[in-house]
């Protein structure tokens, strides 16, 4: 387990007792030693925010070893407003703002030129967002709401028609990123893997639009698909799967932008 040692090696830096510790985290004592040794089955992510604070230190680095960058020297005020912004938002607002970004440098002036690029828009949700919804869970006391579920799958491979008209109702949990869903989708193929599969249930939030590099689902002459948009084209995050123009379709629509997807029990 990478994350014991990388606390021990903080905690041994920083000359730090077992029972210091467990005073600054509030921590029972007999609680973090089984931690630390391994031993506990299921330890609480609460366990671990109150190590990270008091070792002074990200949940990132702790539990995937993602180091912070501290190198804030290199960029003016300017930048540093620009960046602290940037951390306020959440995963939706950072995706785009990403995309954004990369169209914008693709189009400059002074851009060199190069052969086209698929734009680098996903990104596994932060760990922020998890912890936040799993507090969420927690205070509303695991709290449930019912999604519309549409029978018919929309495809991630070669498209398929939407059936709009016919729905089940799926029971989720009520927390911060299921309460911006409007409905659920179940998917079908595999252009959007790895990190969507056959047979996954995305959230959907009702859109008649989206923005450059978000994942959205698309009706293309009336066949529905689960794709990324890229302005003139949509993309699959499967690389055997080719990108489809847009100028190939007489009726374009967006159905809805796609917040995430629920955890297989």
């Amino acid at each position: 387990m990478d994350y014991i040692k990388r606390i021990k090696q903080i905690k041994s830096e920083k000359k730090m007792t077992n029972e210091e510790l467990a005073e600054k985290t509030g921590i029972a004592v007999g609680t973090l030693s089984k931690i630390l040794a391994g031993i506990s089955e299921s330890p609480k992510l609460s366990n671990f925010v109150a190590i990270c604070q008091a070792l002074n230190c990200s949940l990132d680095y702790i539990m995937y070893g993602i180091e912070e960058n501290r190198n804030n020297y290199t960029l003016d005020e300017n930048e540093i407003a620009l960046v602290e912004q940037y951390r306020t938002l959440d995963a939706r607002g950072k995706s785009a703002v990403d995309a954004l970004l990369s169209h914008e440098a693709s189009t400059s002036p002074t851009a060199a030129k190069k052969p086209a690029e698929r734009p680098t828009f996903y990104r596994p949700e932060p760990l922020a967002d998890r912890l936040a919804a799993a507090y969420a869970d927690s205070k509303n006391g695991f709290s449930r709401r019912t999604l519309p579920l549409y029978d018919l799958p929309v495809s991630a491979g070669t498209g398929v028609m939407l059936d709009t008209d016919t729905a089940d109702e799926i029971t989720v949990s009520d927390n911060s990123r299921t309460r911006e869903a409007d409905f659920a989708l179940r998917i079908s193929g595999n252009s959007m893997e790895p990190r969507y599969r056959d047979g996954d249930i995305l959230l959907v939030q009702e859109a008649d639009a989206v923005e450059f590099g978000e994942l959205g689902i698309f009706l293309l002459d009336g066949n529905g698909f689960f794709k990324v948009f890229g302005g003139d084209r949509l993309y699959s995050l499967n690389p055997d799967y080719g990108d489809i123009l847009l100028k190939d379709f007489q009726d374009v629509r967006v159905a809805g932008r796609v917040i995430g997807k629920l955890k297989k029990r």
